[in-house]
């Protein structure tokens, strides 16, 4: 798959309004025009020489100096064929720049709304709100999972006895749209806003909506990568479609204003703004873990995870989350900067898209297994992950080398932390598909990490 990222906004022209004046000035002298009558009445006849002199020497000032400012004129590109100076209006939805700029008559000038939101920042006039939003809805989108909900453990169960029972819930969230290829839509989200779906069902910006299949999460970032199948699109809908121009979140500066997209409380798109509160912020998860994050005043709230944080030269520079921080203190969001999750982002548009698939065709792994929870981690010094307490005889793990003590940490480029992480993505996989296995291996008294291929084989009967 292509790791590039394509952009297709739209070009629109962009027409200059040509402003031409002239000043003119009379000189008065209202105190002496009187005064000095007489003294020109007794020599009227000396004063017409002295007038006539006086004219031709203004009539010879005259066409010198019109030749010198032409000669300037046409030095500096101002006078010439098909070229002159106007003032640039309308770069953005028919709001003036007020940049000054030389356009061709012959070929109007044509920028996208992406690259005249810079243009315009760059001359000192940033894009309004109003402008960078219009610019990129066409690349959000609306995210819904349909999902399992156990509630054997919850305060229902307790009450009214519902003894492991499990019932199909529904969550809502936000995207945005970040490449396309030949076959697909993909689509940046938050792991724990496509996490263990039963089904994904992508809205985009005209109302039409789509299934969509997950490429690749990672838990610990809480980054995902999902995608729609260009044949499940309308060409109508393909044409209102754009692709989000990604910035640098390295070069956010502290107090910029910023604008937040998202599926708010899953009513739908809606626009928030705000400023840079501060760069870099260090927060304890609920798991005990900690990142960094970009925080912001533009309220998030929930439904506007996995939506994007975007500057004013309409770049996503961070990915909404709702569930960072929590929601008991307002004018406090966050946004995972852009820029640390790259990588990763490029890795899983890479994967191939995950439809699930029969459990019967599921493919083994040929282990038995222990989690390693962070306090077990904390408490013996060891990674999280999957813990292999032994490898079976007619497993891929086996013939890829894994052996009694090694843990598991990432499956095919995704973290696993747990049992259910690695059921989870399991259901993608059929037997007979190679994939790369991420494990830590204790090497001299410290753990190193190890990358194999494991080609997953046909789950016997009555095995894990």
């Amino acid at each position: 798959m292509d790791n590039n990222y394509y952009y297709n906004q739209e070009n629109r022209q962009t027409y200059g309004s040509q402003n031409m004046g002239q000043l003119s000035g009379m000189g008065q002298n209202p105190g002496g025009q009187y005064g000095e009558q007489k003294k020109t009445e007794k020599k009227s006849g000396k004063a017409f020489p002295k007038f006539m002199m006086s004219a031709c020497l203004g009539l010879l000032f005259g066409v010198f100096g019109g030749l010198g400012f032409f000669a300037v004129q046409k030095t500096t590109g101002l006078v010439g064929s098909g070229s002159e100076t106007v003032t640039q209006n309308a770069p953005v939805n028919g709001q003036d720049s007020s940049s000054e700029t030389t356009l061709d008559t012959a070929t109007p000038q044509t920028q996208s709304v992406f690259n005249t939101i810079s243009s315009t920042a760059t001359h000192g006039t940033e894009a309004s709100v109003s402008d960078v939003a219009e610019a990129l809805m066409p690349a959000m989108v609306s995210i819904e999972k349909e999902y399992k909900y156990d509630y054997g453990n919850d305060i229902y169960s307790y009450y009214f006895g519902g003894g492991g029972s499990s019932t199909i819930a529904t969550a809502s969230g936000s995207g945005f749209i970040i490449a396309e290829t030949d076959t697909e839509y993909l689509i940046v989200s938050n792991n724990h806003v496509v996490e263990d779906p039963i089904s994904l069902t992508v809205t985009f910006d005209d109302g039409s909506t789509a299934s969509a299949y997950l490429k690749g999460r990672d838990s610990s970032m809480d980054v995902a990568v999902i995608a729609v199948q260009k044949s499940d699109v309308s060409e109508e809908t393909k044409q209102v479609i754009k692709i989000a121009a990604i910035g640098d979140s390295g070069s956010v500066r502290l107090g910029e204003q910023v604008v937040a997209i998202g599926n708010a409380l899953g009513y739908g798109q809606s626009v928030t703004t705000g400023i840079v509160s501060a760069i870099d912020r260090e927060i304890t998860m609920d798991d005990g873990t900690t990142g960094i994050f970009i925080q912001t005043d533009a309220a998030i709230n929930p439904g506007n995870s996995g939506g994007a944080l975007i500057n004013m030269n309409g770049e996503v520079i961070g990915i909404n989350s709702s569930k960072i921080g929590g929601t008991a203190v307002e004018g406090m969001g966050y946004a995972i900067p852009i820029s640390s999750v790259t990588d990763i982002i490029a890795e899983f548009m890479e994967h191939q898209t995950r439809i699930p698939i029969d459990e019967s065709e599921m493919g083994y792994i040929g282990i038995s297994l222990q989690e390693v929870t962070t306090s077990l981690s904390e408490r013996f010094g060891i990674p999280v992950g999957i813990y292999v307490v032994d490898v079976t005889e007619d497993g891929g793990a086996k013939e890829a080398g894994l052996q009694t003590g090694d843990i598991i940490t990432k499956f095919d480029g995704e973290t696993i932390e747990s049992y259910d992480d690695l059921q989870s993505i399991l259901k993608y996989y059929a037997a007979g598909t190679t994939v790369k296995i991420t494990y830590e291996r204790q090497e001299g008294g410290r753990y190193v990490s190890h990358t194999v291929d494991l080609t997953l084989k046909t789950k016997p009967s009555e095995s894990q």
